[in-house]
């Protein structure tokens, strides 16, 4: 992960974050608070709450993109606690962020935030985290290492569970026409790779070296034989590989006659950093999965 430079120039305000260890086999975590200081303090609002003060509850949600009232948060002191239906799921210590999935992916909170203690945060709405991400397109690569080690702890959850049958994430239009043909045109305008409907695309366990977009057909991405998602045209998936570097999730099957063009690390690399419209889309892509994964683990679906 050397090339990926998510340093930041020491702040003496930063928060002096408690770091949460790693599990057992785990590679150690990408996130980075000097980073995320940085990137919240480009057009961030300080807040306050005192102990005992919902910030946001379960379930909540308007509608589109960072819904009215919908932000995003960097806590700098006090401790938040998220907790679902009463219990409590996560502690948020200063130097972290919360409320990031449901406002990226455009999708219910799943969780209630709740100040134990008099907190300060920085808070983000659409407009302000869409300016931080120009400025800092980088903190979208850092925030999709910590979103791939969450899904992967969760879709081993899920694979343990040894359930028959689950609903299946459809993903489709992530990536409009003119991003697409945006990308494709950065790519060199390459040829389509297709495969016929049944023909394994990658295998759980393989290494990743690239990503994939699909422009024609559906993909079945499957965990342990559990179909978990369908990605249609504008969809694209196989790219947590490239995030962090690990083997690869789940299966990928073509369940029509199908093409996609494939992205490699170093133009991942880039193409985040230098089109943060191509950061936000993944962005928005992987919070979802995290947030449907995490859903059927809780409902026993």
């Amino acid at each position: 992960m050397d090339d990926l430079d998510f340093s930041a120039k020491p702040d003496a305000s930063a928060p002096k974050p408690v770091v949460k260890p790693s599990p057992p086999g785990e590679p150690a975590s990408l996130y980075e608070p000097r980073l995320a200081l940085e990137f919240f303090k480009i057009a961030g609002t300080l807040e306050q709450f005192p102990a005992g003060k919902q910030i946001f509850v379960e379930d909540e949600k308007s509608s589109g993109f960072f819904s009215k009232g919908a932000r995003i948060y960097l806590l700098l002191e006090g401790d938040v606690a998220l907790t679902l239906k009463g219990k409590p799921l996560e502690l948020v210590l200063p130097g972290e962020t919360f409320g990031e999935m449901a406002a990226i992916a455009d999708i219910p909170r799943s969780a209630t935030a709740t100040a134990r203690k008099n907190c300060r945060v920085l808070s983000l709405d659409e407009k302000a985290f869409l300016n931080s991400l120009q400025q800092m397109p980088e903190f979208a690569l850092m925030l999709m290492s910590a979103m791939a080690q969450r899904l992967r702890r969760s879709v081993a959850k899920l694979a343990t569970a040894k359930k028959a049958s689950v609903a299946a994430l459809v993903q489709k239009n992530l990536l409009d026409k003119k991003m697409l043909a945006e990308l494709q045109q950065a790519l060199g305008d390459p040829s389509p790779t297709v495969a016929q409907a049944g023909q394994n695309v990658l295998t759980q366990g393989a290494v990743g070296a690239c990503m994939f977009v699909v422009i024609q057909g559906r993909i079945a991405i499957s965990v342990d034989g559990l179909l978990i998602e369908h990605v249609g045209p504008g969809g694209t998936f196989g790219e947590m590989a490239l995030v962090d570097r690990a083997g690869r999730a789940a299966t990928a099957t073509a369940e029509a006659d199908s093409a996609w063009f494939l992205i490699a690390r170093e133009a991942f690399l880039s193409m985040v950093k230098s089109r943060p419209a191509f950061g936000l889309a993944l962005l928005r892509s992987m919070s979802g999965r995290v947030q449907h994964i995490g859903s059927l683990l809780r409902d026993g679906s």
